[in-house]
């Protein structure tokens, strides 16, 4: 168990987050990669710095003249580089190995695999689309900021909910070494994006968060019946998929 000091929040966390979750260049001793759980109360900052990057890149594109469609896809490419499509990864390995694996073995072995089935290809095709078309639908209305960064934030809660709660399945890879965080991180990464929620997206924050609460509980009961806990490629999914909902609810009600 961590010491008294590891169990507070640091404000380094913020920095491990980002070097963790996205490829933004943080400079970082090896050393404090040991607060890897502990600082997973910073993973919906390290999503709103992502957000940034792309919110930023699509602004720039609608004031060029850029259509709102193209601009919708700019932005998307921008999370997806800033990322190192790292969830899109794990979206991909989980949908071949969930569903092209008999048992837990065998799907284990599956999302391990660098090559890409039918399953991860359709994931990642329905991903991008819905994603491609929610965010467009909202950038016509002319939400762009607020929206990414509640998507982004968001997005990330679940991730920390499925490390809290469940063992790594695997007992090695990235989702390993970080470790499992306790009850405390996992509530403050709750409410930061809860908190990014109600001043971005109030009209949608109670909705969204009913949403993802359920997808967060189905997506833990389909990890735990194929495999028998989480791993990385599951956060990623997890991510992936709660990004979309978060997208579609806000779209869905911005109106």
């Amino acid at each position: 168990m961590p010491n008294a000091d590891m169990k507070r929040f640091a404000p380094r966390d913020v920095l491990i987050a980002i070097a963790l979750l996205t490829r933004l260049p943080v400079k970082l001793a090896d050393e404090e990669f040991s607060r890897g759980a502990l600082a997973a109360w910073a993973y919906p900052i390290a999503g709103l710095a992502a957000a940034f990057c792309a919110a930023l890149a699509g602004s720039i594109a609608l004031w060029l003249g850029v259509p709102v469609n193209i601009a919708a896809l700019i932005v998307i490419a921008v999370q997806v580089v800033v990322t190192g499509a790292m969830h899109e990864d794990g979206l991909a390995d989980v949908a071949d190995g969930f569903w092209g694996g008999w048992t837990v073995e065998r799907r284990l072995e599956i999302m391990k695999d660098s090559r890409i089935g039918t399953y991860g290809v359709l994931a990642l095709g329905f991903s991008l689309l819905a994603r491609f078309v929610a965010l467009s639908y909202l950038m016509t209305l002319g939400h762009l900021w607020g929206v990414l960064l509640v998507a982004a934030a968001t997005s990330r809660v679940p991730m920390v909910a499925l490390m809290h709660w469940h063992d790594n399945a695997r007992g090695n890879g990235l989702s390993h070494s970080v470790g499992r965080p306790p009850k405390e991180v996992f509530g403050g990464a709750l409410i930061i994006g809860l908190g990014v929620a109600v001043l971005c997206a109030p009209w949608a924050a109670i909705m969204l968060f009913v949403v993802l609460a359920l997808l967060t509980l189905g997506c833990s009961k389909i990890a735990m019946n194929k495999i028998g806990g989480q791993t990385g490629d599951v956060l990623g999914a997890t991510q992936q998929i709660s990004e979309i909902a978060a997208l579609i609810v806000m779209a869905s009600l911005a109106v």
